[in-house]
């Protein structure tokens, strides 16, 4: 009953690309605005740096509702599909997420291969097994999002029992296209755009507070070949060399302790941490504020928070990543924030590392 697979329809239009342009703008302008206020203590860039984000996010869900809503009018397509291969990463929870390769054959439809993410829960993975038959449902516009029916109809379930599906050839549809090279660098365009944006706005409280009150300097960034360490009298910040990430074993924990040497042990406001780059805003010196010493960080769950974010918010090729850790107006908080295609979503835990609540696109 195998039909022709045809070819993956172009994820990305236009508008999409657009769309995560003005994003990774907007991201990059609210981030360097907020720290750049916790800097200098200037009031309008604190608030530039939370109001355009939230003004941004209302008008961005104000312009997809229609889109949003002409989706879900689209009834769903029911067909049966092969597992070809199947992959679960080890989790804490007991829904595991699973990557699964599908032949899937509609009745009336070509059939084709894709690759997709579900959360399965550990008790149910012995029931899809590879070269066994599942029913699925997907949007006949977007096939890539297809999703596995845990408890299908007794019509179906019947049919899943007594059909032998098989196997479709490639191309197999993914999330992620073989633009997103492209995509990558018009996002860190717009991120970058975004902060030369702030940069220049405000660069006169920004580059005339760079002076101590006694008229000195701060002290200068530490470069190297692999990475570059910045310190002010608020704020450090690591960026390391290409090939390296900030979740890779200890580097983290390397790069918190390169701005926490035993002469400042200072408790931070805010840590922000990127692929590549390590920023902690440190509670200025002689105040009594709230804060969190940075050393407490749970290292060894950093990746696993952003891996579960990137497999389990239902973003469209996840491209970009960031974490937050705030501890100024309550316990500590971690926050992971994943952007890709039309939306994003974010994963919070607390202080351990344990995940309290996801919100996904």
């Amino acid at each position: 009953m195998t039909m022709s697979g045809g070819a993956p329809p172009a994820h990305h239009t236009p508008a999409d690309l657009a769309s995560g342009f003005l994003t990774a703008g907007v991201i990059g302008a609210g981030l360097t605005a907020f720290i750049g206020g916790c800097m200098v203590e200037s009031v309008p860039m604190l608030v530039t740096g939370l109001v355009v984000p939230a003004l941004y996010g209302l008008l961005f869900f104000l312009a997809t509702l229609p889109r949003r809503a002409s989706e879900a009018a689209v009834a769903p397509r029911t067909a049966l599909a092969m597992i070809e291969s199947r992959e679960a990463i080890r989790g804490e929870n007991s829904d595991v997420p699973v990557r699964f390769d599908l032949s899937v054959v509609p009745d009336d439809a070509p059939a084709f291969r894709v690759e997709m993410w579900q959360d399965v829960n550990r008790v149910e993975l012995t029931e899809y097994r590879s070269g066994g038959t599942v029913v699925v449902e997907y949007p006949p516009d977007r096939p890539w999002k297809t999703r596995i029916v845990r408890r299908p109809t007794p019509q179906w379930e019947e049919r899943a029992a007594a059909a032998q599906v098989d196997s479709v050839p490639g191309p197999v549809m993914r999330s992620e296209t073989p633009d997103s090279s492209f995509n990558g660098f018009l996002n860190l365009s717009g991120l970058l755009l975004g902060v030369a944006a702030v940069l220049l706005l405000f660069r006169a409280d920004l580059f005339d507070s760079h002076k101590s009150d006694n008229g000195a300097l701060p002290k200068p960034s530490v470069s190297s070949s692999s990475s570059t360490i910045t310190v002010t009298s608020v704020t450090g910040t690591v960026a390391i060399g290409p090939g390296r990430s900030m979740l890779d074993e200890s580097e983290l924990r390397r790069a918190i302790e390169s701005l926490t040497q035993a002469a400042d042990r200072r408790h931070a406001l805010t840590v922000v941490v990127q692929d590549r780059v390590l920023t902690v805003v440190f509670a200025p010196a002689g105040t009594k504020v709230a804060g969190f010493d940075p050393r407490s960080l749970p290292y060894d769950r950093v990746a696993g928070l952003v891996e579960e974010a990137r497999t389990t918010l239902d973003v469209d090729s996840p491209r970009s990543w960031q974490l937050t850790a705030d501890g100024v107006t309550g316990p500590l908080t971690l926050r992971v924030v994943v952007t890709g295609d039309g939306g994003a979503g974010t994963l919070e835990a607390d202080g351990k590392g344990e995940v309290l609540r996801r919100n996904g696109s």
